[in-house]
């Protein structure tokens, strides 16, 4: 069955342009002017996909996509505009997949779309199976499930535990920005993207004892990043 995708824009003119795109590429969409119809829209169908604008009347995109994230693990692609850069770093920490800044051309947001949907439905590659360990946490690529030492499930979005496989199945190598971006993005990945920055803020606060001062997710300057710690596949 193909992906049902909600739009959450007040811009009709967007939504139906959006719409009609998405359709003719084999996608089930509806829409909504705000949150209040975006909220009916989720009581009443499933959606495997949220496009979530900025700037709604009412409760702004911010807003929802920190409601969405605490009640859901539904996807969120979030668009803004140019001078709204500060919103969307926040969007991205607060649990947004990916953004896209309008005005946008519909065929990257297809390909944005297809690239966070192909992080939420599938597994990595792991040829060798099994569970990846680090200091007592647990990561299962098969389930894409992260487990604290004490065994507690911790929510990831699809992005961050994709970032988080890349470094655990590569530990203790430099990983460059763009080595990141295309293990967890692939050809989707844009020049001069950012997000990777955004997601090790996010996914340090995951794990890090003190994420002010990482221990385990190391920048290096004029390089990367780095996972210090050892991991063992169990």
């Amino acid at each position: 069955m193909s992906a049902h995708i909600l739009i959450v824009d007040d811009d009709r003119e967007i939504r139906d342009l959006t719409g009609r795109y998405l359709r003719k590429h084999g996608f089930r969409v509806d829409s909504a002017p705000d949150a209040k119809e975006m909220d009916r829209l989720l009581r009443d169908g499933r959606f495997d996909l949220i496009v979530l604008d900025l700037m709604l009347p009412g409760e702004d995109g911010l807003s929802i996509c920190r409601r969405l994230r605490a009640a859901t693990r539904i996807p969120i692609v979030m668009l803004t505009a140019v001078a709204e850069d500060t919103d969307r770093i926040i969007g991205l920490e607060i649990g947004a997949d990916d953004y896209l800044t309008k005005p946008f051309n519909p065929r990257e947001l297809l390909a944005r779309i297809r690239a966070v949907l192909r992080r939420a439905e599938g597994p990595l590659p792991h040829p060798e199976g099994g569970t990846l360990v680090f200091a007592g946490w647990r990561l299962d690529p098969a389930r894409r499930e992260l487990r604290d030492p004490d065994g507690v499930l911790v929510e990831l979005t699809a992005g961050g535990f994709d970032l988080l496989a890349a470094f655990v199945e590569r530990p203790r190598r430099v990983l460059s920005r763009d080595q990141l971006l295309d293990l967890t993005k692939g050809r989707d990945a844009q020049p001069f993207d950012r997000s990777i920055d955004v997601q090790v803020s996010r996914l340090r606060r995951k794990i890090e004892a003190d994420p002010k001062k990482p221990e385990v997710i190391k920048t290096v300057r004029s390089g990367g990043y780095i996972f210090t710690l050892p991991v063992e596949r169990q």
